[in-house]
């Protein structure tokens, strides 16, 4: 499995022929948008920094589109989508938190959210995840109207790690803090966890094997645009 971010709430995932795409913005997005052809579109909310399906549209490679609570199953990946809340740029929106099962691992992206209060099915899906992707863009300083039409409205570092801390996944990803105003989160997020000397990597390549032993470590991707 590779694992790339490309900023934003964007993620992109690969396995064998097999492509992931994770919320890409759209052309009326402010955000840059990375373009390919992926196989599935996993689309959290229905906002224009994260339902770019036509970013991850190339020539005849159009995306199975899953964009809401449900469960799913596409070329041997089974996913499951639960509706929770978000107040992301402002607005209250559903937001789909998805959880992924490919190559004998477990995937669970948290998508816009906002509170760390999750609802009861959707905490005992989330037993043994191997990858955990957290928003940490909030932050309680950002008051504004202004910076909250920026992005803020999910989970603020703190509560971000210690949501991630309760999960007790395998590795945890932190996204959002690329490109939605959310400068210092990344630093805050990270001291909160006692991982401030970890270094950002191009690109993530493992097999399950390799998250053997592992226990919340942090992975911090650099963006590829």
């Amino acid at each position: 499995m590779i694992i790339t971010y490309l900023g934003g709430e964007f993620v992109k995932v690969q396995f064998g022929d097999i492509t992931l795409a994770f919320n890409p913005p759209s052309k009326d997005s402010k955000l840059k948008a990375s373009r390919f052809g992926a196989d599935v579109a996993l689309i959290s909310i229905n906002h224009p920094d994260m339902n770019g399906v036509e970013s991850v549209t190339h020539g005849e490679r159009k995306p199975f589109i899953i964009s809401g609570p449900g469960e799913y199953e596409v070329k041997e990946v089974v996913v499951r989508g639960f509706p929770t809340e978000s107040m992301f740029g402002g607005e209250k929106h559903i937001n789909t938190v998805y959880t992924v099962a490919l190559e004998g691992m477990k995937i669970c992206f948290l998508g816009a959210l906002s509170s760390p209060e999750l609802p009861a099915d959707l905490k005992e899906e989330l037993d043994e995840i191997d990858i955990l992707f957290v928003p940490i863009g909030g932050s309680p300083e950002r008051i504004s109207e202004k910076e909250i039409r920026a992005g803020d409205g999910v989970l603020a570092p703190s509560a971000a790690n210690k949501l991630a801390v309760t999960l007790e996944p395998r590795l945890v990803i932190p996204i959002h803090f690329e490109g939605i105003g959310a400068a210092g989160s990344l630093k805050q997020f990270l001291k909160e966890s006692g991982e401030e000397k970890t270094a950002p990597v191009e690109k993530l390549t493992l097999k399950k094997k390799d998250l053997e032993g592992k226990e919340g470590e942090v992975i911090v991707l650099k963006t590829e645009q």
